[in-house]
C-alpha cells in the first residue's frame, strides 16, 4: 500500500486523501461504509492524525453522527473516538457542538456505538467541558449503563463515573433517580 523511503508520509497522505475523495464522490452506501470503516481504523494510528486533521476527517466523522444509517453512525463514532485523544481534534469536536452529538449516540441500540461515545466523552473532558459532560442526564445514563449485563458497557460506565465526576455528583444523581426505573428515553443497547 505505502512505499517505504522518504516519501512515505506523502504516500500516506495521498492514500487518505483518496479515501476521503472516494467517500465524497460515491453514491453507494456500501462503499461509503467501507471507506468510513477504513478511515476510523486509520484514525487509531497517531502517525495518521495530522493528515486526517488536514483532510478535515474529524468534521466528516461528526457529520456521520446524525445519519440514519446505523453503520455510518457506528464508524463515525468509532473514528471520532480514536481522533478525540488528539488535543487539536478534541478542540474541533468541542467547538462543533460535538458533546451534544456524541451524547445523542448514547441512545444507540448498538453497543459499539455506545462504547465509543462513552470513551469519546471521557477524551473530551477539559476544565471547560466538564460541566457539560457531567450533566445529570449523562450521569443518569452512565449509572444505568453501570448496571448493564454487558461487562464491557458496565465496566466502561463505571470508569466514566469514577474518573469524570465527583462522588458527590454521583450520589446526587443516584438520589434523584430513586423511585425511577430507568433514565427516561435512553434504552440499553442490544448485544
Amino acid at each position: 500500500m505505502w512505499r517505504s523511503g522518504s516519501s512515505g508520509g506523502s504516500d500516506r497522505f495521498e492514500y487518505l486523501q483518496t479515501l476521503v475523495t472516494e467517500f465524497q464522490d460515491t453514491d453507494s452506501d456500501e462503499a461509503k461504509e467501507q471507506v468510513l470503516a477504513n478511515l476510523a481504523n486509520f484514525a487509531y494510528d497517531p502517525k495518521n492524525v495530522e493528515y486526517l486533521r488536514e483532510l478535515q476527517v474529524t468534521d466528516l466523522f461528526l457529520d456521520m453522527l446524525t445519519e440514519e444509517n446505523e453503520n455510518f453512525v457506528e464508524f463515525g463514532m468509532g473514528g471520532l473516538c480514536n481522533l478525540s485523544m488528539d488535543p487539536e481534534c478534541r478542540d474541533v469536536v468541542l467547538q462543533s457542538d460535538g458533546i451534544r452529538l456524541v451524547t445523542n449516540c448514547l441512545s444507540s441500540q448498538r453497543e459499539e456505538t455506545v462504547l465509543s461515545a462513552i470513551t469519546t466523552l471521557m477524551n473530551l473532558l477539559t476544565p471547560t467541558s466538564r460541566s457539560q459532560i457531567t450533566d445529570p442526564a449523562i450521569l443518569q445514563c452512565m449509572l444505568r449503563f453501570s448496571l448493564s449485563e454487558s461487562p464491557r458497557l458496565r465496566n466502561l460506565a463505571t470508569v466514566f463515573l469514577q474518573d469524570s465526576c465527583s462522588e458527590e455528583q454521583v450520589a446526587q444523581v443516584q438520589q434523584q433517580m430513586e423511585g425511577q426505573q430507568t433514565a427516561v428515553g435512553i434504552p440499553l443497547p442490544k448485544d
